[in-house]
Formats: structure tokens, C-alpha cells, sequence
């Protein structure tokens, strides 16, 4: 095959553009550093024209014009009533005082300070005698991160006067004992605190969920306020990821609206949760966001390596607006998350975090009594008339009577390998200082979670296998202030993680999952875990064999090996960023260098054990019982220790650089942006005679965004990104992403006024745009053919000579394809805003995606063309996808000690195949067309045979070899395509049942409150349109004797239970294949609602005490085990109840 010619075109583009471009950015940005010129703002004259303007769009106008900020009480000043201005060349004071006129203006230092009128103020000079300096510290409430520029004024004032906290939160202000300071901030609750006899004041502000000024992250991490967003974002507070996990993805579920999310496994280092943005819109290409971190695309892995104590903002861009400029890596949405950065502190802000919690395994299924589970199987044998050894009383008397543990065993194989609980640590530092030069932020952060394994190896060898992981975090933010017009910055993100954990085979594989397996095969009355082994070096281990088979020991399963894995992950960024307003004002220029490099090492130990069946017993000389065994697996030795090791690893590069503009024209705002990047891939570990897999991955790309807004109430946006990918062929490997949005503030008209008093804010937006997916088909140049030379003789080119002639050649296993591209998602959006009595906020999505050039193999091809087992590849399919989602925030301080907030979101995500290649003939209900994805084809039940009449009458089952009797599942003939029915029960009965096992509703509410130092919150979450399919658990097949869950004992269908809707068929020692069919008999419903969280705590001074547990119940019809785990015997690691306890400590915040 030719590789290197299609590479090549791709590699020298990228070579050349990438060299061009780095050279011209890094001349411009040179020139600016050493040309650029600061404006001396406060001199400068300010120019106002506006009509009908509310008064903080003329505040936002000034501040714009000027290095001032206005700081001022909601409560005392109406900020939304409308003035009208024309001024030209005004001083600050006097644009302010036009502004706000018949209001107190006092200019001190940078901030203009605006008071109501004296009402019940006290003179300052008669208490100029009695006050006294105190100091201060404005932070978030939740987050404890110190809010700058937060106002602070003192009550009723004469004359008018305050401060506003610096860059981390700190204020220094005269005051009297009997004063109160109005504290106040952009986003948050205001708040009046008495002053007393206290010097040291520490106050935390509540946010408030009715805010419109929030700076919302976007796309390359611009920031865009929320009140002129077009498009639809999700932010989620930091302080709502701070949940006791060990993974940030399962903080998502029912937090944030669009996002689906579960969780499958409570493994440690296997517990993140699986997530989409609004579902899932193609069946073979990648379905997972991509994932943003400071600007650079990180795993999921990497994202749930994150400690939430380093995040300061959190977005999901989920519509086209939001996320088109990422081009063929945004069609399943974009996950965007920044980290914190340092600030300008007299002393560093140190933080710790130390919790400890206790986590319990949720509904693990059980399993019946040794007694019961030999009926049951005695009756499975008589049920099917087969040969095979019943339990004789003398055996189910002995194991009632506990007599010899060695001929009558009785093993609780779930009890003797697992632990109740287990006990886990995690500790958080960070610290955030700086000087006007250089600004850091660093957090370390250690995790320590063990399984629930007991560790059995120590009692038989000399190591534990339990698992044990280790998991450290270290985040480090520089930012170096160059000049006043220039910065750059360098973030560090380190991860190292170490699993210490079981295997189950000798080759390093298997695990936990295999143990659980092992139990659910393994009955408790067959053998022990070990006979005694005598005079023999080596353990002699319980076993036994069905038939030809042999079956495994739980405890050798669990105690075969481990292995030791180790991860680590450097993510380094190096970002510049340059002011060019001596250019123009408002122009300014960015660029980002990111390397990251992963690697894995995993080193293994694994040894075999010696099992022994039990023929009988004899009595020697001294009336000692000598246990006569025969050794399972051929001649016993003493077990040889095997050990191997493996490694992986990989590293990227990525640049970035663009221009940015933003700048307002009276209430003209506007605002424009040109991105190029690029990035390569490099596999670090690459296979013998692997050449694709040496070949690195490069992608490049431009990214362009203008926005306009008239007022902040009409507002446009287009957005655009042209991407190129080398893994299509030449003439498909550039593509064109746009789209376009649009905004009304209707509450910003002078017609909403009357009922701006109820409706405070109403805006309108709608986006559509198109966006790609290039990670198609699971490998590299799919559309290149594949061909091999065939070795042996298989070709018939006829008779020659009277012989046949049989020639080897060349095989097409697939065919090329040049025309083979990305997948295309054509994206709408509308959606609304709305705010009732300024405390009610909610935000209502609909959305439509047509996904279409889905990657998919053909089928409709006809055997007369030829092709036999060459597979061919297209982009054949086309899907729908549709819903809505909506979110809540109540947020009101209802007296002054006490705030009360409210949350809610809610997702449905339905989509639907429109076209699919299909293989011919096939029934309507059979086709892929108009199915779900991820739904479950299987039959209709129609309980159980009752008796002979029952199964005479209705289709004949072909399911299978086994004679159909009474107690057995019946199902329901379909009609085939011209409505007939054949009477026969086949495969072409199956239809589309159920729902998909990916939820297509994920809601999730709760709400938090605070009075004076003590805080409570809760949190439901929940998931519906779900179904489980039930698998892996039916007792008694062929060769073997599984254990049986408890449910099934407690209502199965016997002749002393003729129950035609018994939760489980008759007993057969047999592989019945018509009772273990996907069905709706085995189909359940896997909704539910859990409180997924609940926290107290208590605040005093700088340290908080808190407790909380997760996951404390759930509520479903589904009792089995916790439907979130999803379908199977509910043999698996289970999700975890945990009770956590911490202390958070800040020291010198004030």
C-alpha cells in the first residue's frame, strides 16, 4: 500500500502554513511588545450620545472609556430606569454626575462612588472621633475564592463614602462601631454586615442565580456575558463538582442540562461516569464532547483526574453557535474548562483540605441458601429428564447440620472475598499569591480509595491484591505581567496515578470483574475452598467437574495475581497575550503552545493453584479421616510464578494563536475574532511492522467569530471554522463549518416596562450552523483499501488440460474509497430566557440535529456483483436527533442571617435513523430505519405456557433444541411485510423493545441554604425513557450448576406455582435458548430517582466542617440491584453509598 504519497501533501501544507504563520505572529508580536502604548485613561475626556438608555448601559459606556469603576447598592440606586445623554469631552465626574443625577458622586482613588441622598445619615465629622480602621475580606460563599472589586459602602453615610476589595478580596475602611457597610457584587446577593466591636472582618456573598452580568467561558476560552449570548452554554458553579468522588464526571449527571450522564462501575480507577452533550446522533463514529482544558484538548481520563479546587470556570457549549468554530472536533459538543489563576496579595491565600469517607456497596444481589439452591437444582433435573447426579438427601441433611465442611460445604463465596466497606482519604492544598509582576496559583491534590476485595492472597501467599490507588494531582498557573500591555503565562498540569489491583489470568488480564464472575458460576455446596493438603508443598484446592468441565475456584480466581500500573500525564501550556490599542482600541493578540505527554507502565505476577476433586473418605490407623482427592489439573507441582510487563504511552503538540477586537461605538458593541491552530499526535509505543500506527496524526485548522449588538438588545453572531484532517484522501480533507445566531432582549423594549416588575428579563435566540466528526470508523485512513497476498491456492480459473487450475493471488479484504469524508451535523436552536420578580431565572432549549455521512459498512449488495467477503465503506447513514433542556436558579437573601438558592435542570434527548444502507429482504420491524440507537431488538412475551392446549395453540417455538413444555416463556408471531403471519416463532420476530439503554431524560434539583455560620444542601437526580435487559444470571445449564440469585427463588414458575406471570420460568438443567432470548420478559424499566447528595456544614472563621453522603437511597420499581449499573446479573463492582467527613482551612484570607 502507498501511504506516503497521500501523506505527504497533507504534512508539507501543514509544514508550510505552520512555519509562515508562526513567523508572522511572533514578528507582530514582538513589534507590539516593544511599540505598544498605554492610553493615560483617567485623562481622558469621556463622549456620551445616548437616547433612552438604561443607566447601567451609560456606566458600561464610561467604564469603557476609562480606567474607573462605578461602585454603588442596588438597593439604594435604580440603575434600570432610563436616561437619556449627550455630552462631549466631559470630565469623569461630570459624566457621572449627568448620570446620576440627584445622587451623591464622590471620585476617590480609581472608583466613583455613587450614594443616595442623605434620609437617616449620620454626620461623618460628629463621628470622625469614634471610628477606627477595620480590615476585610469579600469571598464566595461556596467556593471561598476572594471577589474582586466588590463593593463596600457604609449604610446612610454624610457624606457618602467606601471602598471597593482589591484584586483578592481585601479592604481596608474607617468606620464606627455602629455603622453598616452595604457589601455588594456582580452576581451575588448583596449583603449588610454590623460593624460592632469586630476589627477583622470576613464576609462571604452568596451567589445570585438571577445575575445577568455573569462572564460566561466560550469557545478558545473568550469570555462573553451572559446577558448578550446567542448561543446555548451550561455553566456550573465550581463548588457543585465538590462531591465526594474520586471522578469529576460523576458530578455531571443531572447537574448540567444537556448533558446526559451515568455512571456503570464503582471500581476505583474504573468509576467515571459515561457522558454526551443532548445524546447521541450517530452509531459509528465518536460520541463523546470534546473536552477543553485552558485552551487545549484533553482525555476524559484527564478530565476526571481533575481536582474541582483548581476550576474557575466550567462550561458546556452545546448548540452550533457555541461550538462550530472547533469544526470537525465539535459535532457531539465541547466541554470547556479554565482553570484558576494567581492574583496581586500582600500575603499568599493557603487553602487545605483534608476528608476522610467511608464508602458501602448499594444493593448487592443475593444469592440462596446452600439448602435451597440443591432443591432448586433437583428439581431442574427432574423438570428436564436428564441423567445428570441429583443431591441426595444425606447430602442437603449433612449441609443443614454444618457437619464435616469437607464433604458438606458451605461457602458464602461473596462474604469470604469481599469486605462491607472500605475506607478512603483525600487531601487538597492550593495556594494563590503574586505582586503587580508575577501572579501563581498551585494546588496539589492526593487521593487514596482502596476496593472491596479482602486482600484473601495474604492469608495463602505473601502479597495482597485488593486494589489500591494512589491518585496525585499538581496544577501550577504563573502569570508574568511583561509590561502593562503584555503577559504571558505558563500553566502546569501534572497527573500521576498508581493501581495496585488483582488479575485472573497469566497473561496480566482480567480483574475484579472476573471474580464476580467467578462467584456467580460457583454454587456454595460443591467444594471448599480447600481440602487438606498433607505432606504437599502446595495448597490443595477445592474444585470439582460437570461433565467435561472444570470449574473454577473463586478464591484461586481471586488470589491467581496482581499488577502494579502507573500513569502519568504532563499537560504544559505557554500562553502570550498582547494589548494592541496603539494600534486601535479594543485590538488585541493571543497565542498558545501546549505540549502534553502520557505514558503507562504496568509490571504483573501471576500464578496457577493445583484444584482437587473429592472422590471419597477412609479412616487409617489412628481413626483419622483421610480425605481421598484426585488432582483437577493433570499432575500437581508447586506453582510457577509467572511475570510480564507492558507499556504505552503517546504525545501531542498544539499551537493556537488569534486576533481579537472588541469595542463599543455609542450602543453599537462589537466584537470580532481570527483563530488558526494546529496539532499533531504521536503514538510513543508503536507495534513490529506497524506503519500506520508510526505515522503521526496532524490536524490544522482557522476559526473566525464577529458578534454585534445594539444596546445589549438586538444581538447577531456568526460563527465559522475550516478544518483540515489527513485521515481522508486528497479533495476531502478540508471542510467549512458556519453558523450563524441571533438574540432579542424583549425586556430591554420600552413596551416591556409595565412588566419588567414581574418579567425582569426576557430574551429570545435561535442559532443553526453546521459542525463535523472526523473520528469515523475506528482507524486511521479508512478509505484506503486493503489488500493481501493469498498464500493459499483458492482461486478457480477453470480447466486446463483436463485438470482444474487452483492459483493463489491477491485478496481485497476492503475497498477503496476516496469519497469517504466526515460526518456532517446540521444544528438548530431555539431557545429563551427568562427572569421572573429578579430571583426566578429559567433557560428553555429546543434543539434538532440532522446527522448525516454517517461512516457505515454497505450492505445492499447483491451476490452477483461479486465481491464475496470484501467489506465495502461509505457514508451511507443519516440520523436525527431532537429534545429539549431547560435549567432553574432561585436564588433570594431572605432575612440577613439566612439565603435560601434552588437548582434544577432537565434533559430529553430522542434520536431517530432516517437512512441506513440495509441488507435486502429484510422485515420492516428488522430494519435499522426508524429504530433509536442504542435500543434492544428482541421478542415480545407473552407470559408463560400454562399447559399443553397453551403451547397447541399459539406459534411454534423455534428457539432453540429444546421441547417446549409448560412454565416456559411464549411469545408473539409479527406480521411480516405484506401483514401476514407464518406461525412459527424465528428470528425475523424480533422488533424494537424498550427504550435505549442511554437515558433519553436525565433531571436532576435541590437546594441550598444558609443561616448565619451553618449551610445545608441536597441534591435528587434521576434518569428516565431507560430500560436494562437482564442477562448472564439463568442457574442450571448445560455443564453447569451457577448460583442462584434470590429472586428467582422467590417466585418461579413450579407446579406448585403455576404462575403464568412468575418473574422466572420453569427450572431446566439445560441450556433452554428459548427462555434466555432477549425479550421483554427479561426488559425492565431502569428509572429512577436518587438523593445523590446531602451536606451539612459550619463555618467559623476561616475553617469549614462538613459531612455529607452520597447516593443515600434511590427510587425505583427496579429492586434488583441499582438500575444506574444497567443490565446484566448485577454480579458487577457496585456503585458505593459514601459518608464523608471534612475541614477546609484558609489562612490569611481576611
Amino acid at each position: 500500500m502507498n501511504y506516503t504519497g497521500k501523506q505527504n501533501d497533507f504534512s508539507f501544507c501543514c509544514r508550510k502554513i505552520t512555519f509562515c504563520t508562526q513567523l508572522c505572529l511572533l514578528i507582530i508580536g514582538l513589534l507590539a511588545s516593544a511599540f505598544s502604548i498605554e492610553a493615560v485613561a483617567q485623562n481622558k475626556p469621556i463622549t456620551l450620545k445616548l437616547d433612552n438608555a438604561t443607566v447601567v448601559e451609560a456606566v458600561r459606556a464610561v467604564e469603557k472609556q476609562s480606567t474607573y469603576k462605578f461602585v454603588y447598592n442596588n438597593a439604594d440606586v435604580d440603575v434600570s430606569r432610563k436616561i437619556s445623554v449627550n455630552i462631549e469631552n466631559a470630565t469623569v465626574e461630570t459624566a457621572a454626575k449627568t448620570i446620576f443625577a440627584g445622587y451623591n458622586v464622590t471620585i476617590k482613588g480609581k472608583n466613583v462612588i455613587i450614594t443616595s441622598p442623605k434620609k437617616a445619615g449620620t454626620n461623618a465629622k460628629q463621628q470622625s472621633s469614634h471610628r477606627s480602621k477595620v480590615i476585610g475580606a469579600v469571598v464566595d460563599a461556596v467556593t471561598g475564592d476572594p471577589l474582586t472589586g466588590a463593593s463596600v459602602l457604609v449604610k446612610n453615610a454624610t457624606p457618602p463614602y467606601g471602598v471597593t476589595a482589591d484584586v483578592d478580596g481585601k479592604f481596608e475602611l474607617s468606620v464606627s462601631p455602629d455603622d453598616v457597610l452595604v457589601v455588594s457584587f456582580i452576581g451575588y446577593l448583596s449583603q449588610e454586615v454590623k460593624i460592632g466591636n469586630r476589627k477583622i472582618l470576613s464576609i462571604s456573598l452568596s451567589e445570585d442565580a438571577t445575575a445577568l452580568g455573569e462572564v460566561v467561558v466560550t469557545a478558545f476560552n473568550m469570555g462573553q456575558k451572559k446577558a448578550t449570548m446567542t448561543g446555548s452554554i451550561q455553566t456550573l458553579r465550581p463548588g457543585d463538582l465538590k462531591v465526594p468522588a474520586t471522578n469529576l464526571s460523576t458530578a455531571f449527571a443531572g447537574r448540567l442540562s444537556g448533558v446526559i450522564a451515568y455512571q456503570r462501575s464503582g471500581e476505583p480507577g474504573s468509576n467515571g461516569a459515561d457522558f454526551f452533550v443532548r445524546g447521541v446522533s450517530t452509531m459509528s463514529g465518536a460520541t463523546n464532547p470534546l473536552i477543553i482544558l485552558d485552551g487545549v484538548e484533553v482525555s476524559k481520563a484527564d478530565l476526571d483526574a481533575l481536582d474541582p479546587e483548581v476550576i474557575e470556570g466550567f462550561s458546556v457549549l452545546k448548540d452550533a453557535t457555541a461550538s462550530a468554530m472547533y469544526g470537525t472536533r465539535g459535532a457531539n459538543g465541547v466541554l470547556i474548562i479554565k482553570t484558576k489563576s494567581g492574583a496581586n496579595l500582600d500575603k499568599p491565600v493557603i487553602s487545605v483540605r483534608v476528608e476522610g469517607y467511608v464508602n458501602k456497596p448499594i444493593n448487592v444481589p443475593q444469592v440462596v441458601s446452600p439448602v435451597t439452591f440443591m432443591r432448586m437444582f433437583n428439581e431442574a433435573v427432574t423438570n428436564q429428564g436428564t441423567d445428570a447426579l441429583l443431591y441426595s438427601e444425606d447430602k442437603i441433611n449433612g449441609t443443614l447440620k454444618g457437619l464435616d465442611p469437607y464433604l458438606y460445604p458451605n461457602v458464602d463465596w461473596y462474604e469470604e472475598l469481599f469486605n462491607r466497606s472500605t475506607f478512603n482519604q483525600k487531601a487538597n492544598f492550593n495556594v494563590r499569591g503574586g505582586t503587580n509582576k508575577i501572579t501563581y496559583f498551585m494546588n496539589v491534590n492526593a487521593v487514596h480509595e482502596t476496593g472491596m476485595l479482602k486482600g484473601r492472597s495474604k492469608d495463602f501467599f505473601s502479597f495482597d491484591n485488593n486494589i489500591n490507588y494512589m491518585k496525585y494531582a499538581f496544577q501550577n498557573n504563573i502569570d508574568f505581567n511583561l509590561s502593562k500591555t503584555a503577559k504571558i503565562g505558563l500553566n502546569l498540569n501534572v497527573q500521576l496515578n498508581n493501581l495496585h489491583g488483582p488479575i485472573t489470568a497469566n497473561d496480566g488480564g482480567g480483574g475484579v470483574g472476573n471474580i464476580f464472575n467467578a462467584i456467580m458460576q460457583n454454587n456454595a455446596v460443591d467444594f471448599p475452598i480447600l481440602y487438606p493438603q498433607g505432606d504437599d508443598p502446595w495448597y490443595h484446592w477445592g474444585g470439582t467437574r460437570i461433565g467435561s468441565t472444570p470449574i473454577e475456584n473463586p478464591m484461586v480466581v481471586a488470589t491467581a495475581g496482581y499488577k502494579d500500573m502507573f500513569e502519568s500525564t504532563v499537560v504544559s501550556i505557554l500562553n502570550y497575550e498582547q494589548k494592541l490599542d496603539f494600534i486601535t482600541k479594543g485590538l488585541g493578540f493571543k497565542a498558545l503552545f501546549s505540549f502534553k505527554n502520557w505514558n503507562r507502565t504496568t509490571n504483573f505476577r501471576f500464578q496457577g493453584g493445583n484444584r482437587y476433586v473429592l472422590e471419597g473418605t477412609e479412616t487409617d490407623a489412628e481413626g483419622n479421616t483421610v480425605y481421598i482427592q484426585t488432582p483437577l489439573d493433570g499432575n500437581p507441582s508447586k506453582p510457577s510464578l509467572n511475570a510480564g510487563s507492558g507499556v504505552a504511552g503517546d504525545r501531542s503538540y498544539y499551537f493556537q494563536s488569534y486576533f481579537d477586537y472588541n469595542r463599543s461605538f455609542g450602543n453599537h458593541n462589537v466584537s470580532a475574532m481570527l483563530l488558526y491552530n494546529m496539532s499533531e499526535y504521536n503514538n510513543n509505543v508503536i507495534g513490529n511492522n506497524n506503519l500506520i500506527g508510526s505515522l503521526p496524526k496532524r490536524k490544522l485548522g482557522f476559526a473566525g467569530r464577529i458578534t454585534y449588538d445594539y444596546a445589549n438588545r438586538y444581538l447577531f453572531e456568526v460563527n465559522a471554522g475550516y478544518n483540515g484532517s489527513e485521515n481522508f484522501a486528497k479533495g476531502h480533507r478540508f471542510g467549512f463549518f458556519p453558523s450563524v445566531s441571533a438574540g432579542w432582549n424583549v425586556s430591554e423594549e420600552k413596551f416591556w416596562t409595565p412588566l419588567k416588575s414581574i418579567v425582569s428579563n426576557f430574551k429570545i435566540r435561535t442559532s443553526y450552523g453546521l459542525v463535523g466528526n472526523d473520528q469515523i470508523g475506528g482507524e486511521r485512513f479508512i478509505y484506503m483499501g486493503i489488500v493481501s497476498l493469498n498464500n493459499t491456492p483458492g482461486y478457480i480459473t477453470g480447466y486446463d488440460d483436463a485438470r482444474t487450475g487452483e492459483r493463489k493471488g491477491p485478496t481485497y479484504s476492503r475497498l477503496q474509497n476516496d469519497n469517504i469524508t466526515w460526518e456532517i451535523g446540521r444544528k438548530y436552536n431555539v431557545g429563551v430566557d427568562l427572569q421572573f420578580f429578579n430571583s426566578l431565572n429559567l433557560t428553555i432549549d429546543a434543539f434538532k440535529e440532522i446527522r448525516s455521512d454517517i461512516f457505515q459498512q454497505k450492505q445492499s449488495i447483491p451476490n452477483s456483483f461479486g465481491t464475496a467477503d470484501t467489506k465495502i465503506f461509505g457514508n451511507y447513514a443519516k440520523v436525527k436527533n431532537w429534545g429539549i433542556d431547560a435549567s432553574v436558579d432561585y436564588g433570594k437573601q431572605v432575612t440577613k442571617d439566612f439565603s435560601l438558592q434552588f437548582r434544577g435542570t432537565f434533559t430529553f434527548a430522542r434520536n431517530r435513523v432516517l437512512e441506513y444502507d440495509e441488507a435486502p429482504g429484510l422485515r420492516p420491524a428488522l430494519r435499522q430505519v426508524g429504530r433509536r440507537l442504542n435500543t434492544y431488538m428482541g421478542y415480545v412475551a407473552d407470559g408463560l405456557y400454562i399447559d399443553e392446549a397453551d403451547i397447541a395453540n399459539n406459534p411454534t417455538s423455534t428457539l432453540g433444541n429444546i421441547t417446549i413444555a409448560p412454565g416456559d416463556i411464549k411469545y408473539v408471531d409479527q406480521p411480516d411485510a405484506d401483514g401476514k403471519y407464518d406461525g412459527k416463532i424465528t428470528s425475523d420476530d424480533r422488533i424494537e423493545i424498550g427504550h435505549p439503554h442511554v437515558p433519553e431524560i436525565v433531571y436532576g434539583f435541590g437546594p441550598s441554604m444558609k443561616y448565619k455560620n451553618i449551610d445545608l444542601s441536597f441534591f435528587f437526580q434521576g434518569q428516565a425513557n431507560v430500560s436494562l435487559m437482564m442477562s448472564g444470571f439463568h442457574p442450571f445449564g448445560t455443564q453447569e450448576r451457577r448460583n442462584v440469585l434470590q429472586w428467582i427463588a422467590d417466585d418461579y414458575w413450579s407446579k406448585d406455582n403455576q404462575n403464568n406471570r412468575a418473574r422466572y420460568p420453569r427450572l431446566t438443567h439445560h441450556y433452554n435458548d428459548n427462555n434466555r432470548q432477549e425479550s421483554t420478559y427479561w426488559l425492565r424499566n431502569a428509572a429512577f430517582l436518587k438523593l445523590k447528595n446531602l451536606e451539612v456544614g459550619y463555618t467559623y472563621k476561616g475553617m469549614r466542617v462538613y459531612a455529607s453522603v452520597t447516593n443515600l437511597f434511590t427510587l425505583s420499581g427496579f429492586k434488583l440491584w441499582d438500575p444506574e449499573l444497567g443490565g446484566g446479573s448485577g454480579m458487577k463492582y457496585p456503585l458505593q453509598r459514601t459518608f464523608n467527613v471534612g475541614v477546609q482551612v484558609r489562612f490569611n484570607d481576611k
